[in-house]
């Protein structure tokens, strides 16, 4: 019987150990998901601006208009989108550059995209 006695904390200490180390695997993992959540975040503004910024070059492309402001506000609700238009140089002279910039905010970050085109401006009606 004493040597039952002599090792009764053992298993109190034991426990009190295994409990800490547990909660600081737990707050890693949160801390974890907590900067995978705000990768995901931007990435997924990103890919909206992209998408949207494409969408807006597309329908330039087929119809010679932009997307309008309605249909873009109901779409993408989130997002600025402007158009720069100019023209070609060089090489590209006689063509019409057309430059789609969508921005966004993912938390405290912004988020920019700009994508362009070179358009053939009678094809359209581009002036």
């Amino acid at each position: 019987m004493s040597k039952n006695t002599r090792h009764n904390g053992f298993l109190l200490i034991e426990m009190m150990v295994a409990l800490a180390v547990l909660v600081v695997i737990l707050s890693c993992m949160a801390l974890t998901l907590k900067a995978f959540r705000k990768i995901n975040k931007y990435q997924l503004v990103r890919q909206q601006c992209i998408s949207a910024s494409q969408a807006q070059l597309d329908c330039l492309e087929v119809t010679g208009r932009p997307i309008s402001e309605d249909d873009l506000k109901r779409l993408w609700p989130k997002l600025s989108v402007k158009i720069e238009q100019s023209d070609g140089t060089g090489q590209w002279q006689g063509l019409k550059l057309i430059k789609v910039r969508a921005a966004a905010k993912a938390d405290n970050k912004d988020v920019s995209v700009e994508l362009a085109r070179f358009f053939v401006p009678e094809r359209k009606g581009w002036r």
